[in-house]
């Protein structure tokens, strides 16, 4: 996964292993003021105005080579909801009201750019390519938190992209910026969902007990969903997994554990529509 700036001073991170656009945002290249949403907050409810988001998300389309009217992102719910969606639903979230509230997006249609919030949890965005069947392609972009990881939300979205047409083989999979295992302390009501919904072996791999503190647990969401994906029939050469620490670094992502919940929303997009390559933005 490669951290490019753009030129207008936006800091995001693509994975060239998908060939559309796609990219994880980071708190850089924004005008919003406020402390602790400063400076490319891209939530709609963290305390800035609208027209700072807008203008934020403006600023990272124009950056990635999509227009901010043709994202949506709805209201996420810690859910395994996934809805399929066109080009009637863009704007939602954003510049039109709200549609049914999800953790992620599929389309086989270009033109709409899904989008899902994170300030820790963990983004996932899948590339289905054509084939000989007659299917054109799709993508999916997925929110995946504790409770979605473990209801394993991101085997849910490869479901949709398979019985919409597409190669499990070919499938692509880019995990993006979140909390990793030095930072994500769970308690025993994690520990005990995971038990049940991935299996003990998953549970016992990834989720380790504190050195120093009881019945505290270090868990990897990343670590997880990457082996959900490998198990389901995702090749592991087709997973680009960033592990970029979002509580380690403050100073470059919002991280809801490290600002006790004082903080912006990074948004990270995938779309249909032909990859951007603005050699001259690249750091």
């Amino acid at each position: 996964m490669r951290r490019i700036t753009a030129s207008n001073g936006v800091v995001y991170y693509r994975s060239e292993m998908i060939p559309c656009m796609n990219g994880f945002s980071t708190r850089i290249g924004g005008v919003s003021q406020l402390t602790h949403t400063a400076s490319l907050n891209l939530g709609m409810e963290r305390g800035d105005p609208k027209e700072t988001v807008f203008e934020n998300l403006s600023r990272f389309g124009k950056a990635l080579g999509f227009d901010a009217q043709d994202v949506i992102s709805v209201s996420q719910i810690h859910s395994t909801s996934i809805r399929f969606v066109t080009l009637d639903h863009k704007g939602e979230g954003f510049f039109r009201p709200q549609g049914q509230s999800c953790d992620g997006y599929v389309t086989n249609q270009q033109g709409i750019v899904l989008g899902v919030r994170t300030a820790d949890c963990v983004p996932i965005l899948l590339y289905a390519p054509s084939n000989k069947t007659g299917f054109s392609g799709a993508v999916a972009a997925v929110h995946a938190g504790w409770r979605g990881t473990a209801g394993k939300i991101v085997c849910k979205a490869v479901d949709y992209l398979c019985e919409l047409g597409a190669d499990l083989n070919t499938i692509c999979a880019a995990i993006g910026p979140a909390i990793g295992r030095c930072c994500y302390e769970v308690r025993k009501d994690f520990y005990d969902a995971f038990q049940s919904s991935v299996g003990s072996e998953l549970t016992e791999k990834y989720v380790l007990p504190h050195s120093n503190k009881d019945n505290i647990w270090m868990a990897d969401l990343q670590g997880v969903n990457e082996e959900l994906l490998l198990r389901y029939g995702i090749k592991k050469d087709r997973i680009d997994l960033c592990q970029i620490c979002t509580c380690c670094h403050p100073e470059e992502f919002y991280s809801h554990r490290h600002s006790h919940g004082m903080r912006g929303t990074m948004l990270s997009v995938i779309s249909l529509s032909p990859s951007f390559h603005p050699f001259h933005l690249w750091e």
